[in-house]
């Protein structure tokens, strides 16, 4: 089969890869339908997060082709999501809410396992891990709107869970990638009243106000951290969710939220303040990768039901062929996320 290989820092190339087979009875085949590139595969591609040479990519939805002798929860034909995380969701980490430390698990496309960026998947875990879509013949928007449920919706989700975000609440959102779009998506969804983003950027300022934002700030820094004080009465944000995982952008976070607080963390870390820093105004912080797998079906039903359109933040596509353009277009901030389109239902 044909799928990307990432070579090493800004080498992403398309190329053969042995096609995948069933190696366990609770393995499943998926022909990739539309897969995309996380903001977390650009921390590879610039060489700033080491990732072995091989496979690569984790989001995707596509049609089951086969299934090993023990798979049941799906079928040869379904039209499924698959969580960037393959769990069991049966062991205490998963059951914790924590799937990415199955012990059993794992993610896609992290240089071993087949990644999500090609024509087909091996799927472990496939009975626990797919989450099969109800009903035939969805729409285009609506197959991209599932897709985001692979990780970046559900991401930004668990910045808004993580964060606390209640009905009424005041939240700010930084970072104005596709995870920090989607958290807004997501603070909105769960009835935030007042929904500050942080962005310079004019498309996407526009897109998170469709997606409920009420304020949009150009700041950054410490311009930021006052100008959101200033919104707030001196106080700071009852929600505030890091979306980035540099560290201005966490120091932000944590400067504008409220005391007595928790900040929602989804940015791959790197760097940021100590806790002794926040320590004396009693904030906290939860997060980490999301668990999709657990907030997919609710999320999938907003989907089909019209409510929420996640699908958006995909404003780049392209073919297999095409994927070493869909990173240079991410990297280079022409494109909020880009979408692979691999093959038709």
């Amino acid at each position: 089969m044909r799928a990307a290989i990432f070579n090493g820092p800004h080498s992403v190339t398309v190329g053969e890869r042995p096609d995948p087979v069933i190696q366990s009875p609770t393995d499943a085949i998926v022909r990739v339908v539309l897969a995309c590139v996380c903001g977390s595969d650009l921390w590879y591609y610039r060489g700033i997060t080491p990732h072995d040479v091989g496979p690569i990519g984790h989001e995707f939805i596509g049609v089951v082709e086969a299934v090993g002798g023990e798979v049941t929860a799906v079928k040869t034909g379904d039209l499924v999501i698959a969580p960037f995380i393959f769990s069991d969701m049966s062991c205490p980490n998963c059951l914790n809410g924590s799937t990415i430390t199955c012990p059993a698990g794992g993610v896609f496309g992290d240089g071993r396992i087949d990644g999500g960026q090609g024509e087909a998947v091996r799927v472990p875990l496939a009975g626990s891990t797919l989450v099969p879509v109800p009903g035939e013949g969805h729409p285009d928007e609506v197959l991209k709107s599932l897709l985001a449920l692979s990780d970046v919706m559900s991401t930004g989700h668990h910045a808004a869970v993580s964060a606390r975000v209640r009905e009424g609440s005041v939240v700010a959102v930084v970072g104005d990638g596709a995870v920090g779009l989607s958290a807004v998506l997501a603070a909105s969804r769960l009835g935030a009243e007042r929904i500050i983003a942080l962005s310079r950027h004019p498309g996407r300022q526009q897109l998170a106000k469709e997606f409920g934002a009420t304020d949009i700030l150009e700041e950054r820094g410490e311009a930021a951290n006052e100008k959101v004080l200033e919104l707030t009465g001196g106080f700071g944000v009852d929600s505030s969710m890091e979306c980035v995982g540099t560290a201005e952008a966490i120091a932000t976070a944590f400067a504008i939220a409220k005391a007595g607080s928790t900040v929602g963390v989804v940015g791959v870390p790197h760097g940021g303040p100590s806790y002794g820093e926040v320590f004396f105004r009693n904030i906290g912080w939860d997060g980490g990768p999301a668990p999709a797998r657990i907030y997919i079906p609710d999320l999938m039903r907003d989907v089909l039901d019209g409510r929420i359109d996640p699908g958006r933040v995909f404003d780049f596509e392209t073919d297999l062929d095409g994927t070493p353009g869909a990173y240079a277009s991410m990297d280079e901030r022409r494109a909020i996320k880009s979408m692979i389109r691999v093959s038709s239902i």
